[in-house]
């Protein structure tokens, strides 16, 4: 039985979710349109927004990964990593800067491992070193062969999934969401403009990962009925909306190439985000996971799972599982 505290709390991750699906969806578009001659939202999603949603999305995929962990087993969540590799190779196919492969690498890689770690101290510790030692040394990499897909480099990607498992399984007070928004966006703030002055690359990501921290405790702090119920979706079918968007991307990239503006980046993301809200909305009063999601977990237990909800009040709708769900 799932108590009406945890409940909420899986909300407000599933908004979050939302909210960073959003943002990365404009930042993967204006990143396929081109840049030159340069322009005022260029500046604006360059310095303000670009690498700052991979960060959260990979939080909450550390987060994730413990609600998982509670239900299943490591075997079971290896099998859940190794279709979610399975879905980036295909989406590669036709979007080069898909980040589920890195997902699903460094989710073996990293968090399998650190599972074993007792409480949430340990975790959270590793994770910040490693995000330390990630932005000094200009976003970090490891020769892997693996493809370039986020600009704040692929360490970063562990680092959030070490801290966002730390911090779930230590569950701090929702009275740190102020002072962290305080402390957060006044560093991200002293950041940019340090960035903007000196080009450093390693202040630029210090600048990005402050500035994920601001917007996702703003958010949490901002929270609201309305704003809940428009993010919730979009979080809840978190892989169906960010696969489906970069196929957007992947058919627009003709318009936003020539477009000189910059604002058939707007144009696409707005218009791509609200049916995705309206769609997912129609769909989860349906059914208890999103396509992709639901053929995801089918594969993950090796049987069919019924996905059709039995009214619209059914509250049998289950807990996140790690990764994009």
């Amino acid at each position: 039985m799932v108590s009406l505290s945890t409940r909420t709390r899986i909300r407000e991750l599933d908004a979050l979710r939302g909210f960073a699906v959003g943002g990365i969806m404009l930042v993967n578009t204006w990143q396929h349109a081109r840049h030159e001659p340069a322009t005022g939202i260029d500046w604006t999603i360059d310095t303000l927004l670009q690498s700052r949603f991979y960060p959260i999305f990979s939080l909450l995929f550390g987060i994730s990964f413990v609600l998982f962990l509670q239900g299943a087993d490591r075997g079971v969540l290896l099998r859940r990593l190794f279709w979610l590799m399975v879905f980036g190779l295909i989406q590669h196919s036709w979007y080069t800067g898909e980040v589920l492969i890195d997902y699903a690498f460094f989710g073996a890689l990293v968090l399998v491992p650190a599972s074993f770690l007792p409480g949430g101290v340990p975790v959270l510790v590793l994770g910040l070193a490693l995000l330390g030692w990630s932005v000094a040394n200009d976003g970090g990499s490891l020769p892997l062969g693996l493809p370039s897909i986020v600009p704040t480099g692929p360490l970063l990607i562990p680092a959030a999934f070490l801290i966002g498992m730390g911090l779930m399984r230590l569950e701090p007070s929702r009275r740190l969401l102020a002072p962290a928004f305080a402390v957060s966006a006044v560093a991200g703030a002293v950041l940019v403009v340090a960035w903007v002055s000196t080009g450093d690359w390693s202040i630029y990501l210090a600048a990005a990962v402050a500035g994920a921290a601001a917007y996702s405790t703003g958010l949490l702090l901002a929270l609201r009925p309305w704003l809940s119920a428009l993010l919730e979706p979009l979080g809840k079918m978190a892989l169906t909306n960010y696969i489906s968007g970069t196929l957007i991307i992947f058919l627009a990239t003709p318009l936003l190439d020539t477009d000189l503006t910059r604002w058939s980046v707007i144009a696409v993301t707005a218009g791509t985000l609200a049916v995705q809200v309206l769609f997912s909305r129609w769909w989860l009063g349906r059914y208890r996971y999103g396509p992709l999601e639901w053929i995801w977990r089918c594969l993950t237990w090796f049987r069919y799972v019924p996905n059709r909800l039995e009214s619209g009040r059914d509250e049998n709708r289950p807990l996140p599982d790690p990764g994009v769900t």
